[in-house]
């Protein structure tokens, strides 16, 4: 009896691992993973509001693509309000959308599309109707949904700057498509096209953060192409039909158009959509959708999404694990997007209405979250895709040339100044360390370093040219509090801006000696100890600090302050990324980094759902007690993440939540990305290859002695006995093999020797 059992059960374990073997990575994405309030329990503990949500969408398109498509249950651009939330019962439409993936920001040039059935309405409250989540499909290649109110079907797949959508009624009806930029400024443009059966329009996008509310110097512009006739149309706004064929400049604009269709009928869309001109949105459509086949378009979009996923592929029995994990590499790749047209034309960056125009094979993005992404999302950038990385940093390179400055937070193809910090410097730096040069690196180098030594004109530095306060950071090697900083969307923060400005000085340091600027290397270096001024040795930990030296009192170090960037002082005190052992040093040692790392995650006061602490975890690794790196990975893995809507940890930010536990899972990290070093953490999978460019290959196997196993006993790198606790990028960049051993227990303490 017990042989046949255990017979059954490897018949089962087989029946699994071919299942696995044969199924698409792309299955194991589903985009509805933080479309719901976050249920981890650090979000629970320390988000509010929009921060307790990860503000992704269940968006169809290809990776870093123009515009992405998705079920709309809003009808505004408002801040922090996703177009689709997982919890809303009607849906009213289907938004072409430049919503910056997880993050708490408005969307921009989006417009919508509603298929209605009946009589015309267009009123948002006559048109929403009710939809179940049991009759949605939703894939990063398609989406589907069945109305019964409608009697329709709903289906879209889309390329990079384009979508196919078809509508299938199941009775004899009256199908109406409304057509809807999404301006909640009363701009905008429509128009009925009947010589070309098309409807055309624009979005105007506007700023925000420093400079909002005035004109981005684009649009979102769009093209909608209808398989059928149109016979019947219009336009609307505000309430009112018009029998014009076009309308702008007012609220609610839109047009209409009519069909009779029979039961079993479908109606096609081809959709373009550009930033420079209809005429570019229609080219677009041309060039990436010149036929009516849904399916096709569908196959190639879905080929792209595999040939993404396939950059790394796990081998693990437990499926959970695996739809985490593919779900979390989908989201890394949503951002930066892409700007230019087909043909290479994109809007000048901050700038009025003009366009540019690219060499042959290059390509233009934006919406860089850049105080988000540097850390791990861009840093898993240049592992899988360094050619990508090469168009990503010529884009900053190109914006601060047509700026005047380089942008702190590149959004809307605008300067933002939005979040603290100068980390374009620091990606950059990152990106030009690990040989990713396809570039002028001298041009890179003279923005960067002016950010770094010079405060832009007053005109300017309102505009959101330039570092923050960086008078007061040079005066006094950190930023007062009587500096209130302002012309910045996050005023005071001293402290934090502090923290940040010291690292990306370190960056900025280690591109001036790799380009033999010696002065400035000497400069940026001591620059990169500033961290020191606003460390408080009497209470261990970063405190805000006055002009004549004193620091700020009553001092709660686990309250969040106006000195700390959304979060308490304890959890700041760890932002030391470019020198962790001496930041042990401040504290007293490396027993009393350990010590005050503990404390941190005994208090429950670590925060993964907010960028500055994602470090914390690996700086054990600097320590007499690596283990605890692995022990608190481990944990974080399995608390902050899951596989429901409401499976992420706060506001994904473009994807930096998500990389986070790409390299976890795979058993490193970038603690600081301009090192080249990634911090060794216990591996989830039993199996890891990374794909990289020219054909190379690295391997990480993993032996583990029981399903508990999560302390790394041994390593073995390229069949050598390995004893860092760090693995660099050549070693990854170059392909190789790493092989793992886990244990129930921590290994000695002398594992790890730097």
């Amino acid at each position: 009896m017990n042989k046949l059992i255990l017979l059954l059960a490897m018949c089962m374990t087989v029946n699994s691992l071919l299942a696995q073997k044969n199924k698409h990575l792309l299955d194991y994405v589903d985009p509805m993973v933080g479309t719901a309030g976050s249920t981890t329990l650090s979000a629970l503990k320390h988000g509010e509001g929009g921060e307790q949500r990860a503000n992704t969408l269940p968006v169809v398109g290809v990776p870093f693509g123009m515009t992405q498509w998705t079920p709309q249950t809003h009808t505004s651009e408002e801040k922090c309000l996703p177009p689709y939330l997982y919890k809303d019962s009607l849906l009213n439409g289907f938004r072409g959308t430049h919503w910056l993936s997880g993050s708490c920001v408005p969307d921009y040039g989006s417009f919508t599309i509603m298929p209605i059935t009946g009589g015309l309405r267009i009123l948002p409250s006559e048109i929403a109707v009710p939809f179940s989540h049991r009759d949605e499909v939703a894939r990063p290649d398609y989406y589907s949904v069945v109305l019964p109110e409608y009697h329709l079907k709903t289906e879209i797949t889309a390329t990079a700057r384009c979508a196919i959508m078809q509508f299938t009624i199941n009775r004899d009806d009256s199908l109406y498509v409304l057509i809807m930029p999404n301006s909640d400024k009363g701009k905008g443009f429509v128009r009925l096209n009947r010589t070309t059966n098309q409807v055309e329009g624009y979005n105007p996008a506007y700023r925000i953060y420093q400079g909002a509310g005035k004109p981005a110097g684009f649009s979102g512009y769009f093209v909608v192409s209808v398989q059928k006739r149109i016979t019947t149309g219009g336009t609307f706004s505000d309430g009112m039909v018009y029998k014009a064929d076009s309308i702008h400049e007012r609220k609610d604009i839109g047009a209409y158009i009519g069909f009779k269709l029979k039961k079993g009928e479908t109606l096609m869309l081809r959709i373009g959509t550009s930033f420079n001109s209809i005429a570019g949105a229609r080219k677009n459509m041309e060039a990436e959708i010149p036929e009516w086949d849904f399916n096709k378009i569908r196959q190639q979009t879905a080929k792209k999404w595999e040939q993404s996923l396939q950059k790394i592929q796990v081998t693990d029995n437990n499926l959970k694990n695996k739809h985490i994990f593919y779900t979390a590499l989908y989201h890394a790749m949503q951002m930066p997007r892409l700007y230019n047209d087909i043909d290479g034309t994109y809007p000048m960056f901050a700038h009025q209405y003009t366009s540019a125009k690219l060499s042959a094979g290059k390509n233009y993005y934006d919406d860089f979250s850049m105080w988000d992404i540097y850390r791990a999302e861009l840093p898993l950038l240049e592992i899988l895709h360094p050619h990508l990385v090469n168009n990503l940093v010529q884009s900053i390179i190109l914006k601060g040339k047509q700026g005047g400055w380089m942008p702190i937070f590149p959004c809307w193809n605008s300067y933002t100044n939005e979040m603290i910090g100068d980390h374009s410097s620091a990606f950059i730096a990152s990106a030009y360390l690990k040989g990713i040069k396809q570039y002028d690196i001298k041009e890179a180098y003279r923005l960067m370093r002016q950010n770094a030594f010079d405060t832009a004109p007053a005109g300017d530095y309102r505009d959101g040219k330039g570092r923050r306060a960086l008078a007061s950071y040079l005066k006094y090697g950190y930023i007062p509090l009587e500096d209130a900083v302002k012309d910045a969307f996050h005023q005071n923060e001293q402290v934090s801006r502090t923290l940040e400005y010291a690292y990306d000085d370190y960056a900025l340091a280690m591109v001036a000696t790799a380009l033999g600027r010696k002065d400035d290397f000497r400069k940026l270096m001591e620059r990169s100890s500033n961290y020191k001024n606003v460390f408080d040795v009497s209470s261990g930990m970063v405190r805000g600090r006055y002009k004549d030296g004193s620091w700020i009192n009553p001092f709660y170090p686990d309250q969040k302050s106006s000195y700390i960037t959304e979060g308490t002082p304890r959890q700041y005190s760890f932002y030391v990324p470019q020198d962790v052992p001496e930041l042990a040093k401040l504290m007293g040692g490396k027993d009393k980094l350990e010590i005050a790392l503990d404390s941190l995650f005994a208090k429950g006061e670590y925060w993964h759902g907010n960028e500055p602490g994602h470090q914390i975890p690996f700086m054990y690794n600097f320590t007499n007690a690596p283990w605890k790196t692995q022990r608190e990975v481990n944990r974080i893995r399995k608390e902050e993440y899951t596989d429901g809507p409401g499976g992420l940890s706060g506001n994904d930010d473009a994807g930096q939540i998500s990389a986070w536990y790409v390299f976890s899972a795979m058993g490193f990290y970038p603690l600081d990305p301009v090192s080249g070093q990634y911090q060794l953490c216990s591996p989830l999978f039993d199996h890891v290859t990374v794909q990289l460019p020219a054909g190379k290959t690295f391997v990480i196997n993993v032996k583990k002695n029981s399903s508990s196993s999560v302390y790394i006993q041994s390593i073995r790198l390229n069949g050598k006995n390995y004893n860092k606790s760090y693995i660099t990028h050549a070693s990854i960049a170059n392909g190789g093999v790493l092989d793992v051993v886990l244990g129930s227990q921590p290994a000695r303490s002398e594992l790890f020797r730097k």
